[in-house]
């Protein structure tokens, strides 16, 4: 065989949601495009703000040689500069550039992390629903990924997370918003999770660290607010980019912050710095980090988002589905009215409905629709959700 074994394993349980991508490309050469409903891909279709591309001429004008080549590890200084600055008001907690370390997007960013904290058989321990490519960076760097369930609407089960930390746990990863159930969890919930990995902490005699995936924090709906990590436990990581709040997922921008109150916070920034070099990332773009630094606290027009949001949630409703309505990202995780979701997956697609099964998210009996979609795929696609539905109530 080729292709490891291992990889060969994966790619047979690779991702639901690029198996949906490529069935809706299957789909649209058959029936044209403009007849296919593909809720299947969280990509953006927000543009970025203008100021984005007014940014980005001018750093290109200005670039001399000096701009293109190597940086500091960590990034430019005066990017992390800006960020930290930010950071400091979002966060409520004083940050500085020593504290930020330039990615190659949130994925970046995580794979970063894992490198720099788990050993052979260490354990992340990680809410579900959740996103499917956690696993893989676990296993990229010898850990292991491990879900713990939440409350039917999706909120932080406490004594659930309690009773899954071993003596092997070393991370316990959290996404809010959350893709793909769009939950954000409250600060009592953070607080009280900070409190029980400082005791877990104890217990094991070794640092328990809180990672949160936050690339969704703008968007967010209804004057929600996503409260901060930094300030309900010290041990803590953010991991984010800015893919998807000013749209550019392609260009691989992110960071990784460290709360400054850290205990271990001067190997744990060296520590990530050096798994850049080693997983090959070597920095993030230099010409992406200059136009960032220069859009802090930007974003697309999250109302937009949220429009779509209550078209497509009015729309379900009103054909009989059950959810809980998402309070931030872009992504909606309804039930499915039969326990197979795959199934009920395929039954939307005979009329030209691409979602993706709860089961690719460890949220079996659920589906998720990406509404970051034009108005008129939801407003086309709402008949066919309604048709399916009737056949199975």
């Amino acid at each position: 065989m080729t292709v490891a074994q291992k990889i060969n394993t994966m790619m047979v349980k690779s991702s639901w949601i690029r198996k949906m991508f490529e069935e809706g490309a299957k789909l649209k050469a058959a029936h044209g495009a403009d007849q296919v409903f593909d809720f299947s891909l969280g990509n953006p279709n927000v543009p970025p703000p203008e100021k984005f591309n007014e940014i980005l001429r001018d750093t290109v004008d200005s670039c001399g040689l000096g701009d293109h080549c190597y940086m500091p590890q960590a990034g430019y200084p005066q990017v992390c500069v800006s960020i930290a600055e930010y950071l400091t008001q979002e966060q409520g907690v004083n940050i500085t550039c020593d504290e930020i370390v330039m990615t190659c997007g949130a994925a970046g960013a995580l794979n970063v992390i894992f490198k720099a904290l788990l050993d052979p058989g260490s354990e992340v321990l990680a809410p579900a629903p959740c996103f499917v490519e956690y696993g893989f960076y676990a296993d990229n760097h010898g850990g292991v990924l491990k879900m713990v369930n939440t409350h039917p609407d999706f909120t932080l089960d406490l004594d659930a997370i309690a009773g899954a930390i071993t003596e092997k746990t070393k991370i316990v990863l959290i996404n809010s918003p959350n893709n793909p159930t769009g939950q954000i969890y409250d600060k009592a919930s953070l607080d009280a999770l900070g409190r029980l990995l400082e005791e877990k902490s104890q217990v094991f005699g070794h640092t328990i660290y809180l990672v949160s995936d936050e690339p969704y924090r703008k968007i967010v709906f209804d004057g929600a607010e996503v409260p901060s990590i930094f300030q309900s436990y010290a041990q803590s990581i953010i991991a984010t980019s800015y893919s998807k709040d000013i749209s550019i997922p392609g260009e691989r921008i992110g960071f990784a912050a460290v709360n400054p109150a850290a205990t271990y916070k001067k190997e744990l920034m060296a520590g990530m710095a050096l798994t850049m070099r080693i997983l090959g990332f070597v920095n993030a773009p230099a010409l992406m980090q200059r136009v960032v630094a220069c859009m802090q606290g930007m974003s697309v027009d999250i109302s937009e988002y949220q429009r779509k949001r209550d078209l497509l949630c009015d729309g379900l409703a009103d054909a009989g589905y059950t959810f809980t309505r998402p309070t931030g990202a872009f992504y909606l995780f309804p039930q499915s009215p039969i326990a197979d979701d795959v199934a009920f997956v395929k039954a939307l697609q005979s009329e030209l409905i691409l979602v993706v099964p709860g089961s690719g998210f460890a949220g079996p009996g659920h589906f998720r629709i990406a509404f970051c979609v034009e108005d008129q795929t939801i407003i086309n696609a709402l008949p066919g959700f309604k048709k399916v539905m009737q056949q199975y109530k």
